[in-house]
């Protein structure tokens, strides 16, 4: 996101259309600091405000838009699942049906969790029994880190699913993983994710 740039902009359409700050401010109806702060990137107006400001300007707001926009990136899926056979040979079929997303596994909740810490994550499916672990409340802090994580359970047992619909997750697979499993459960995200069109 370049604020900075987004700031020049609006600072050149009013520029160009002869309005200073403060007329900018009363056509607005807020304080001239806070113009000021948009245009040097201090601060960015919410969306009703984008709104309000790409009328005064005599713009689209796509116009306005347009330098807070990030280049899209690739979604990113992770695997956790603690049989180093299994993780190898899902990541590969995870990549393999959805080629367009990243794919990362982990054979643990704790590198999943670490992982999680810096990096935003569109869906994570999780192995219920993780060795020591449990899948469920690895699940629960995911998505107390991000609320709107699609979680797709991966399990051997039924029993499990219960507490898993219970917690609101996205989806429930039975294993093995195969193509279809995957490709039937990413088309029906409980959040959708854009560039995971299978």
């Amino acid at each position: 996101m370049n604020v900075e740039n987004f700031g020049n902009r609006i600072r050149q359409l009013r520029e160009a259309r002869g309005i200073t700050q403060s007329q900018l401010s009363d056509r607005m109806m807020v304080s001239r600091s806070t113009i000021a702060n948009w245009e040097t990137g201090t601060r960015l107006p919410d969306l009703n405000m984008l709104v309000r400001l790409a009328k005064c300007l005599g713009v689209s707001t796509d116009v306005l838009m347009e330098d807070l926009q990030e280049p899209e990136k690739m979604p990113v899926i992770i695997i956790v699942e603690d049989m180093p056979l299994i993780l190898s040979s899902s990541v590969h079929l995870l990549s393999s049906a959805i080629p367009q997303a990243e794919i990362h596994g982990f054979g643990s909740a704790a590198e999943a969790l670490d992982y999680a810490h810096g990096n935003h994550i569109s869906v994570a499916f999780l192995d219920i029994e993780l060795g020591g672990e449990d899948g469920i409340s690895l699940a629960r802090e995911l998505t107390a880190l991000n609320s709107h994580l699609n979680v797709i359970f991966l399990t051997s047992h039924t029993e499990y699913m219960k507490d898993a619909l219970a917690d609101h997750c996205s989806g429930y697979i039975l294993k093995p993983l195969t193509p279809g499993k995957i490709h039937h459960e990413i088309s029906h995200l409980r959040f959708p994710v854009r560039g995971l069109n299978t």
